[in-house]
């Protein structure tokens, strides 16, 4: 009898880069932005954001974006099939209090969106990634206490425990979360990126940030 194959169709990328950015830098970021984070988040009274910032406002996030550049351009060229320019449309800190979380979302108007931890995170309130919701229609599940949750059947991934400076990319089309914060203030710089142009078959659209 042949063996059977199962062969993973469409898989979705996430790239994860350890110490993409040095300690000397993670320092200043958070040094300099953590006192900036003032705007509230709807969700949770524990989480407060930056105000949307470009990256020429700050020499931190200058230097931030010359290294995260470059693997903006690696994970495109797997979403696209080509290497191309990429560019940092905006970046902001975000600043998560103990007991504070983020609601499930994604993020509109970009294609790459990215993290750069700046704190160390408490194993509660590693990033959580989750299927699309669906719409109003019916679903059907085997869910039970003896079902092995696997790659074709999970509803939610929740990504490693991350070190201070290290980056993650994925698509901005994908949804995700932050549960609640159990240990210590938790500090991330997100940001949004897209590329220079899309084109198909001659039909070019640019993008400028």
């Amino acid at each position: 009898m042949s063996s059977s194959e199962i062969i993973p169709l469409f898989p979705t990328p996430f790239l994860r880069a350890p110490g993409a950015l040095p300690p000397a830098l993670v320092n200043a970021l958070v040094q300099h932005f953590s006192q900036q984070a003032q705007q509230e988040n709807n969700a949770s009274t524990n989480l407060s954001h930056t105000r949307m910032l470009k990256p020429s406002e700050s020499p931190l996030l200058v230097d931030a974006a010359a290294l995260i550049t470059p693997k903006l351009s690696e994970f495109g060229a797997l979403m696209f099939g080509e290497q191309m320019g990429w560019s940092l449309k905006e970046m902001w800190v975000n600043v998560l209090d103990q007991g504070g979380r983020q609601a499930m979302h994604n993020h509109a108007n970009s294609f790459i969106s990215g993290v750069v931890y700046l704190t160390p995170t408490h194993e509660s309130s590693r990033t959580v990634f989750m299927k699309s919701p669906g719409g109003t229609d019916f679903s059907f599940k085997n869910d039970h206490a003896g079902v092995t949750t696997g790659p074709f059947n999970a509803e939610k991934w929740i990504s490693p425990n991350p070190a201070a400076g290290d980056l993650v990319l994925f698509p901005s089309y994908l949804m995700h979360a932050v549960p609640p914060n159990e240990g210590e203030r938790r500090i991330t710089l997100a940001f949004n990126a897209i590329p220079a142009r899309l084109d198909s078959w001659g039909y070019q659209v640019s993008f400028s940030g």
